[in-house]
């Protein structure tokens, strides 16, 4: 097994990220001695930044706002991270920056745990249209006749989004109108990070409708409480997490790392 000189996680800004804190338990329970690190990279540092990582063997993951820009920096790519058109997970081989994209199966073991699994037929409501947006869209293709309309507040990113998949992806013109008559509500964008901010009512959502809030913090984030409240099934971004992290994990060393320890180190930094 090859191991990189270092694992980072990159974004800006880079804060939130809690990447660090159970990856690197997976690689302590796995005895692997490797340190993961959080880096902020500021936009105007991110091609020196990915030249010293191809020089210097660091491997890792990447947050907003940069899965496109290092996509189009791999000079090979999974076919899912093809097709996303976006990469969380970088590496290096024979001197070549590789990524991939394990959002995609974390948003789908999300959606999976939240429904019980993936019915024939999903309609799926999509508020944002960035970087983790491309995934959801990438792993809805994939679902047997599901769909996905789409909410943005740049409607140049959802019109992208549409383009190049017109076979399930629809617009829409107001939040409002992504959650009629959805079976699965998707919160895409950064709202619920910071502050109490919701992206909708739940009073405006259905009482069949599941919510998939993909941000996190500790505690639920504040439309996951609201939601909850109001008798809905709803799930915070957690457990996409972990999934893409463990996906990822995988793609570095080859092997599945403990979960277990992935999500005690999470709860002792007070997620649940």
């Amino acid at each position: 097994m090859r191991l990189p000189r270092r694992l980072v996680v990159i974004g800006h800004p880079i804060a939130h990220a809690r990447s660090p804190v159970f990856q690197q338990a997976a690689l302590d329970a796995a005895g692997l001695a490797v340190r993961y690190e959080a880096v902020d990279v500021a936009p105007d540092a991110l091609e020196a930044s990915l030249r010293g990582f191809l020089a210097n063997d660091t491997w890792g993951n990447v947050t907003v706002p940069y899965k496109a820009a290092v996509a189009q920096r791999c000079g090979v790519r999974t076919p899912v991270a093809e097709r996303a058109g976006v990469v969380n997970t970088f590496w290096v081989s024979e001197g070549v920056l590789h990524g991939d994209n394990t959002d995609v199966a974390g948003f789908e073991a999300a959606v999976r745990h939240l429904l019980g699994g993936i019915p024939s037929g999903l309609r799926v409501g999509m508020l944002g249209a960035g970087g983790a947006a491309a995934g959801v869209v990438t792993a809805v293709e994939r679902w047997p006749g599901a769909s996905v309309r789409v909410f943005a507040r740049t409607p140049g990113r959802a019109a992208e989004l549409r383009e190049r998949f017109p076979a399930v992806v629809a617009l829409a013109d107001a939040p409002e109108a992504v959650a009629l008559g959805v079976d699965l509500l998707v919160n895409a964008t950064p709202l619920g990070l910071a502050g109490e901010a919701v992206p909708l009512d739940p009073a405006q959502l259905a009482a069949t409708t599941a919510v998939l809030d993909l941000t996190y913090r500790v505690g639920l984030t504040p439309w996951v409480r609201a939601c909850r409240a109001a008798g809905l099934r709803a799930d915070d971004g957690l457990r996409m997490l972990v999934e893409q992290g463990a996906q990822a994990f995988v793609r570095w060393f080859g092997v599945e790392p403990d979960r277990t320890v992935m999500w005690r180190a999470l709860h002792a930094a007070g997620f649940h």
